[in-house]
């Protein structure tokens, strides 16, 4: 057998690439588009709780995109208490394989993957589903994803308005004054949801609740804005999705994948099923299915995170280091 390497992307090489937001939105869309048309194979993401006594668990995704000739499975660990040890809620491995014969091609850590992928979904859901020229965000949550939300959402509507909230005012607090010097523009940070959320354009909540709790009330939500709950404990009201006139999904097979999630109570209620979803985010990409089609339609849009949405993301990393001689070779076999 000859011999077989593979690349290895650590933190510090994923950082020294710099993607830009564009770079980001453009891979994290290609997979979408892939799963439109039907050319990825996206596998429910499965739960590993070692220990309810750690607060935290472990989400393992897997998919496969044909367009990118690339299989991957990515393990995040997600630990409610990790800031209290200096570290980060959510960190990630991502390994890519060839998927015609197996191969390992590569490892990345998927930390900064997790969140960027996720902001990149947030925007690219409001991309095709947002209000006309949308000047208010209101966005619950300060976790890595939250940057990545709140940047990448900026760099497509270019808000007037950009307000953010958080349990503890030392995150929420250091939050908006990071957003503030890399958006160049003011970031206000509320002491309460009410103020963060009501009459906003687009509502996104991805808070860090121990436990669900309905927090979002459903009142605030003006006719026709956005909303994209995905914190990992239900927030929102039962009657929350009464008044959407579209709920769209990123992948109907995961809706009922494990106990967590923003529409878990709702689901669990028959208020919402695969069969009265109105589409997947993929779907809307790849032009099968309309996204907004009238600027007083509320939408809702309830991504949990895409196998699909990492690989794609990972797979342009690792293209981008390769031409950079970023990264380190490591002998498999």
């Amino acid at each position: 057998m000859s011999e077989i390497n593979l690349t290895y992307l650590n933190g510090p090489d994923i950082e020294q690439l710099s993607m830009s937001d564009q770079e980001i939105l453009d891979a994290v869309e290609a997979g979408l588009r892939a799963a439109g048309k039907g050319q990825t194979v996206i596998e429910p993401r499965m739960h590993l709780t070692p220990d309810p006594a750690f607060n935290g668990h472990f989400n393992v995704l897997r998919g496969y995109v044909q367009p990118l000739n690339a299989a991957g499975v990515k393990i995040v660990g997600d630990y409610v208490d990790n800031y209290k040890r200096g570290l980060p809620s959510e960190m990630a491995m991502l390994n890519l394989f060839d998927p015609r014969t197996g191969m390992p091609l590569a490892i990345l850590d998927a930390t900064a993957i997790t969140e960027m992928r996720t902001g990149a979904l947030s925007a690219l859901g409001a991309k095709y589903l947002a209000p006309r020229s949308p000047k208010v965000l209101g966005h619950i949550g300060a976790r890595g994803t939250a940057y990545w939300n709140v940047r990448l959402l900026d760099f497509l509507f270019d808000f007037e308005e950009i307000r953010v909230h958080s349990r503890r005012p030392e995150s929420r607090n250091s939050f908006a004054e990071r957003l503030t010097q890399d958006l160049n523009k003011p970031v206000i940070a509320t002491e309460d949801w009410e103020s963060c959320l009501n009459g906003a354009d687009i509502l996104v909540e991805a808070s860090r609740l121990p436990e669900p709790q309905p927090l979002f009330k459903t009142e605030w939500i003006r006719t026709g804005a956005l909303v994209i709950p995905y914190g990992t404990m239900s927030t929102l009201e039962l009657d929350h999705t009464d008044i959407m006139d579209k709920i769209v999904v990123d992948d109907r097979g995961q809706m009922n994948a494990g106990p967590f999630g923003a529409l878990r109570p709702h689901i669990n209620a028959a208020k919402v099923s695969p069969e009265t979803v109105h589409a997947e985010i993929g779907e809307i990409v790849a032009d099968s299915r309309p996204g907004r089609e009238r600027d007083n339609e509320t939408i809702l849009f309830w991504h949990r995170g895409l196998a699909t949405s990492d690989i794609a993301l990972g797979a342009a990393m690792l293209q981008k280091a390769q031409k950079l001689g970023v990264g380190q070779t490591l002998r498999y076999a």
